[in-house]
């Protein structure tokens, strides 16, 4: 312990990466060192500020050049300092292990991704719950609509579908009740019924919440129907399997 020069430490103090022994030590010397409690200022505020920055995850490139440079570039020329006891100025050193600055960089690189992550993570969650109220508003209106026409029809194990076309908004909106959850990694797709063994995607339903009312994507234009089929993950361009359930639109 005694053959450590405990101006070399503060990075590693900023990081927690010290013994209790030496954090104690290191603290002692912070209250007569105003030159060594600066620089722990400093290097708590870049730490936080790397933290919470938000910015791309560094490249494996950068993290190679700065495990390059560690062990052949200096970190700072010597400074001098004024003793905060006495009045004469020594040299100060400001020199850190091959280890505490590579524990700086890991520690900045971890913070970074952390925040990157907990961005992005609210930022979905965000545009999750925009358009989901987007949606909310747009069944509502079409089941609010003046011209609104119902039909109801029963489904394959019981189920029963519900459809709700208005045609002055051009739009539909379909519910099932009792309809079970899709196999795993497969979703329920609904389809508009053009005629002629035309079938135009319309969306995907919500495979967590089957029986929630739907807003069928796109116009129903000349659509007699709807069909519903069971599809892969993220759905298809055209049906791939034979549809579970087949609904009129209600005419009047």
């Amino acid at each position: 312990m005694n053959s450590v020069d405990l101006h070399t430490l503060t990075g590693a103090y900023v990081l927690d990466a010290l013994e209790p022994a030496e954090r104690a030590a290191v603290e002692r010397h912070l209250a007569d060192c105003a030159s060594c409690a600066q620089e722990v200022r400093e290097l708590s505020e870049t730490v936080t500020r790397l933290g919470l920055a938000v910015a791309a995850q560094p490249g494996p490139a950068l993290r190679d050049e700065v495990m390059r440079r560690i062990g052949t570039v200096r970190q700072e020329a010597p400074t001098t300092v004024r003793s905060a006891r006495g009045g004469h100025v020594r040299p100060r050193w400001r020199w850190a292990p091959n280890w505490a600055l590579a524990a700086c960089f890991a520690a900045a690189v971890a913070l970074g991704g952390v925040a990157v992550s907990q961005y992005e993570q609210a930022r979905e969650a965000r545009e999750q719950a925009l358009q989901a109220r987007i949606a909310n508003d747009a069944v509502g209106a079409v089941l609010a609509s003046a011209d609104a026409r119902v039909s109801t029809a029963p489904l394959r194990g019981g189920a029963v579908g519900t459809v709700v076309v208005s045609p002055s908004r051009n739009q539909a909106v379909f519910a099932a009740s009792g309809m079970p959850a899709p196999p795993s990694g497969k979703v329920y797709q609904l389809w508009y019924n053009d005629g002629g063994g035309r079938m135009r995607s319309a969306g995907l339903m919500d495979s967590g919440t089957p029986a929630a009312a739907t807003l069928m994507h796109g116009p129903v234009d000349a659509a007699s129907g709807m069909g519903i089929t069971v599809e892969p993950a993220g759905g298809s361009p055209r049906p791939t399997s034979t549809p579970v359930a087949l609904l009129a639109f209600p005419t009047a």
